[in-house]
């Protein structure tokens, strides 16, 4: 009997381009737990069409991450991202939106009422805590602050 292989996870992050800073300290802690990513800001490389690694990121990902925020819900770009994954069959049960600045997220699409919004606006390690879990992993902090301080005294 052949042993089926785990899929590989891999992540699309959509936000608006004005939550970047959160979502660099998002791309951090998916770095320091092995946890592969497509982020716009470090995917797109100079003179590429953007809306085209875009889409093949959207198609080559298998879980989305949509940060929401007042911006994000007025970003045509994430709306677009977002109901291209609610349409694709291997987003089912792998949309997480996270909750990073109150806003009314039911703008993007009404469905997102229907899905468990990880919290991240009373305390960030509280968020990644909780968004670690849904792979069976589990949040150090600590440890990551350990890492970038060993990497700035070898420079």
């Amino acid at each position: 009997m052949l042993k089926r292989q785990p899929v590989k996870r891999k992540i699309f992050l959509s936000h608006s381009s004005k939550d970047r800073a959160f979502v660099w300290r998002l791309v951090k802690i998916l770095k320091s737990n092995r946890i592969s990513y497509w982020y716009s800001a470090t995917h797109i490389k100079g003179a590429k069409q953007w809306h085209d690694e875009i889409g093949r990121a959207l198609g080559e990902c298998n879980w989305f991450l949509v940060v929401l925020t007042p911006d994000a819900v007025r970003s045509q770009w994430v709306k677009r991202e977002l109901l291209f994954a609610l349409d694709e069959d291997r987003y089912n049960r792998r949309i997480i939106p996270l909750l990073y600045k109150s806003c009314k997220y039911s703008r993007l699409s009404w469905t997102l009422s229907a899905f468990e919004l990880v919290d991240f606006r009373a305390r960030f390690d509280s968020g990644c805590k909780q968004l670690l879990r849904v792979w069976g992993l589990q949040y150090k902090p600590k440890a990551i602050a350990r890492r970038s301080t060993q990497k700035k005294k070898r420079l």
